[in-house]
């Protein structure tokens, strides 16, 4: 319900400025697109045992989006992020050593179809090669299945295009394009957005490591991969070609579940409490400056 009142109203917002006019049809895709990404979101996180039992995970998630509802407008961003999401369900299951070939195919083949919406999330395939190191892999043959996923998707890739007639080089040359230029997100909203949730996740981020430690053996790997992933996607908005805040997107999973990691530590019930609601009432004051 909260997603869809944030979907919602950002479309409203965004509508009432006469732009982002898209169909009924691709607005409903883009907030299907959120919907599962959040739920699966919400399944792995649960699942590896990354937080306690509570909805603190969730409920960030779903804050940091309405902090920069400007994600909503770019549906290729969200598209990116869902396969992203889904990729990150199954580098996380090789905990269990099991199907282990099967799982490196599958989150190879979504970091490589997340790549076509948003290029820059190619980044991730760092956080699916550092999985094998972490869970201590050591088959050869386990470093090489991963490029046969990205194989995968180039030749379906390339078959579409023959198929549709579109040049098969066309675009190729735009790809390897980033930026270091910040200026277009020099807005009071992305300003104040992006700095509540870069210094909450910072201070959280030093708990976080800190209490790897204190974490099951056999979990410590999997939260590992989670601080990477976040790294990971720090760079993607660092080297993201044309920055409008849409980029954090790749940020708010890991963001979620370490700024919850730290509140779940806080044993000050009206510091907790105080800590949520600065979150909780960011995107009202950066939706009023």
């Amino acid at each position: 319900m909260l997603l869809l009142l944030i979907f919602t109203a950002s479309r409203f917002q965004e509508g009432q400025n006469g732009r982002y006019a898209t169909s009924i049809l691709e607005q409903f895709g883009v907030f299907m697109a959120l919907l599962v990404s959040v739920f699966v979101f919400d399944f792995f996180a649960t699942r590896n045992k990354l937080t306690q039992k509570n909805s603190f995970k969730i409920l960030l998630y779903l804050v940091f989006l309405a902090i920069l509802p400007m994600v909503i407008m770019h549906g290729n961003v969200v598209f990116a992020n869902l396969f992203i999401i889904l990729a990150l369900r199954r580098i996380l299951s090789l905990r269990s050593h099991r199907e282990v070939k099967k799982k490196l195919f599958d989150a190879a083949f979504w970091i490589a179809l997340a790549s076509l919406f948003y290029f820059w999330s190619i980044l991730f395939f760092v956080l699916l090669f550092s999985s094998l190191l972490v869970y201590s892999f050591t088959d050869i043959k386990n470093y090489i299945i991963p490029l046969i996923g990205i194989a995968t998707v180039l030749v379906i890739t390339v078959c579409y295009r023959i198929i549709m007639g579109i040049d098969i080089f066309e675009g190729i040359s735009h790809i390897l394009q980033y930026s270091l230029d910040f200026s277009t997100l020099n807005t009071k909203r992305v300003i104040v957005g992006a700095t509540v949730m870069f210094s909450f996740g910072l201070w959280s981020f030093f708990y976080y490591l800190k209490n790897i430690k204190s974490k099951m053996k056999s979990h410590r790997p999997t939260f590992k991969l989670i601080a990477i992933s976040a790294i990971v996607a720090i760079a993607i908005v660092i080297l993201a070609p044309y920055k409008n805040g849409s980029e954090f997107v790749f940020t708010f999973a890991p963001l979620a579940i370490i700024i919850t990691n730290y509140i779940e530590v806080i044993s000050e019930k009206w510091f907790k409490e105080s800590f949520l609601w600065l979150l909780v009432l960011t995107p009202f004051v950066a939706l009023i400056l």
